[in-house]
């Protein structure tokens, strides 16, 4: 995601619960919404990325520069319906060598958690507001429980980097395992849009040689956050089109184009390349939930779950989080259902 008013785009507050419940550890997730009238009022967070460990379910996002010096916050809900909590930040601090990269920035953006080769490994971007002069990183850890004595998450260090000489923008990580089992990594925000990497399975950082790959552009037009998943023979590509980060003038929206690699080609319905600024409207602006983007997609026990923010304009355009179950219809595109968090 672009920097716009990162500063404050949790200033309405920190808590936040939602009504997405898990029915037993490693099956399907339930969908049912929260009926609470109480429950979801405080769902603020940016650039979510969601993930089921142990039975509780967790949402890593962009850091709150009054928190932990603006370092990845994370989030957890147990039982049915349960009150999302936060149980604390990657780091206390931002790491030295990202100030030493990219200079002082506010906070740390638009984490990505998987679980990979026996550890969780978490993506995340720092960068030069305005500019592609950026960083991605990665922090590991073998459990996502804070009261286990294993609990620590251990700073990889730089994974990629981009500078003002370059043609992409180093933020928006996005990890991904193609069908043979090897990595990737896609990233990207406007400039030439959305590019991808394999990786080193023993670092979790470029493989050597790698080359990079272009997945989807606009022209220098604003395209980012990308997401990518597989289903019944097709790699999907998520990106957000548009602006975020503007309350409720934000323009963002969800497209989506497949590819049977996950280099791509990437086409949309019409069979426009994503690369010559194509992409299938997913989900826009409608009623309350203004400009939904910065998406994740989550696959656990048969079921696909589309998580992102949206700016609710009833709320004066405080970010909030989303979680939607998505679909597939008889062609084998995505359909994004009603929303499971209640706003």
């Amino acid at each position: 995601m672009t920097g716009i008013t990162r500063r404050t785009l949790l200033r309405y507050g920190l808590g936040m619960t939602a009504g997405l419940a898990l029915a037993g550890c490693g099956g399907a997730l339930s969908t049912n919404a929260a009926t609470s009238p109480r429950a979801n009022r405080d769902i603020y967070v940016h650039d979510p990325s969601f993930i089921e460990a142990d039975g509780k379910l967790y949402v890593f996002s962009t850091g709150y520069e009054p928190v932990n010096d603006g370092t990845i916050m994370i989030r957890r809900s147990t039982g049915q319906i349960g009150m999302w909590e936060l149980i604390g930040t990657v780091f206390d601090q931002i790491p030295q060598w990202i100030r030493d990269e990219v200079g002082d920035i506010p906070n740390l953006w638009a984490p990505d958690i998987s679980f990979w080769r026996g550890k969780y490994h978490l993506y995340y971007a720092g960068s030069t507001f305005g500019t592609n002069h950026s960083v991605i990183g990665l922090a590991t850890n073998v459990t996502l429980d804070p009261s286990s004595p294993d609990y620590e998450w251990v700073d990889e260090g730089l994974v990629f980097r981009s500078t003002p000489s370059d043609n992409y923008n180093a933020i928006d990580p996005e990890l991904a395992i193609d069908a043979d089992g090897h990595a990737w990594l896609a990233f990207g925000s406007f400039w030439d849009g959305i590019k991808m990497i394999q990786l080193d399975p023993d670092t979790g950082k470029p493989l050597a040689g790698g080359n990079i790959h272009s997945l989807a552009s606009r022209g220098g037009g604003p395209i980012e956050a990308p997401a990518i998943t597989y289903h019944d023979g097709y790699y999907y590509l998520f990106v957000s089109f548009d602006f975020c980060c503007r309350g409720v003038d934000s323009t963002y929206k969800i497209m989506v184009g497949r590819s049977q690699q996950i280099t791509g080609p990437y086409v949309d319905k019409e069979g426009k390349h994503l690369l010559e600024g194509g992409g299938s409207l997913l989900l826009d602006s409608h009623g309350r939930f203004v400009g939904p983007g910065g998406e994740d997609v989550y696959a656990g026990g048969g079921e696909y779950l589309l998580v992102h923010h949206y700016y609710d304009a009833h709320e004066h355009g405080a970010p909030k989080l989303q979680i939607r179950k998505l679909s597939w219809d008889g062609h084998g595109w995505p359909r994004a259902g009603g929303p499971l968090v209640a706003p």
